[in-house]
């Protein structure tokens, strides 16, 4: 069976623990999964081929912007981060700076890092609800998330979030600032 749209499904009072989500993960690698902080698992259905396009192509920018600076690790949507408020999301982009990286053990690298990310993009895909990635970008900024940028083609615009300041929507085509956070990064987000 293929999935077409997201399926969540309330487990908040069977309360998974990071060590058992992990294994639930592992056990089911052909899934992408997350939970929310108040405990929804969500199974997410691959995304179509412009999309992953599109999130492969952020993605190079932002690492080739990292490999010159070398300030941080830049993650791809495979990888899923532990938020302090206990959700367990997996951004299509993420970048960590190199302190932060740093400060967790190697043990706690190696499996899903308990970090909010600094830098976050997200990419709507025609599967995905516009109010859950809202309500995702808010929980990063709850997180700790400095800078996070939800790109949805659909109605050409990208949707900015900092820390402590009202959401933003800029009309595509339009070029983004790294700001203060990707010191001289910035991207060009066309006409989809």
């Amino acid at each position: 069976m293929m999935l077409t749209e997201p399926v969540i499904l309330n487990l908040k009072n069977v309360g998974l623990s990071n060590e058992q989500f992990y294994q639930l993960c592992q056990v089911n690698d052909q899934w992408r999964l997350e939970e929310t902080a108040q405990g929804e698992l969500i199974i997410m259905p691959p995304v179509g081929a412009i999309s992953g396009n599109r999130e492969s192509e952020f993605n190079a920018d932002v690492v080739i912007w990292n490999r010159q600076t070398k300030l941080g690790k830049v993650f791809s949507s495979s990888t899923v981060f532990i938020l302090p408020n206990r959700g367990k999301r997996s951004p299509d982009v993420a970048w960590i700076s190199n302190e932060r990286w740093d400060s967790l053990t190697l043990q706690e690298q190696e499996k899903f890092a308990p970090i909010c990310p600094d830098f976050v993009i997200e990419l709507r895909s025609r599967t995905d609800g516009l109010n859950q990635l809202q309500r995702k970008m808010q929980e990063y900024l709850n997180s700790g998330l400095k800078l996070g940028w939800l790109s949805y083609p659909q109605s050409q615009q990208v949707e900015i979030y900092r820390q402590n300041k009202a959401r933003e929507i800029v009309l595509l085509p339009t070029t983004l600032s790294g700001e203060n956070i990707l010191p001289g990064f910035s991207l060009d987000f066309p006409i989809f």
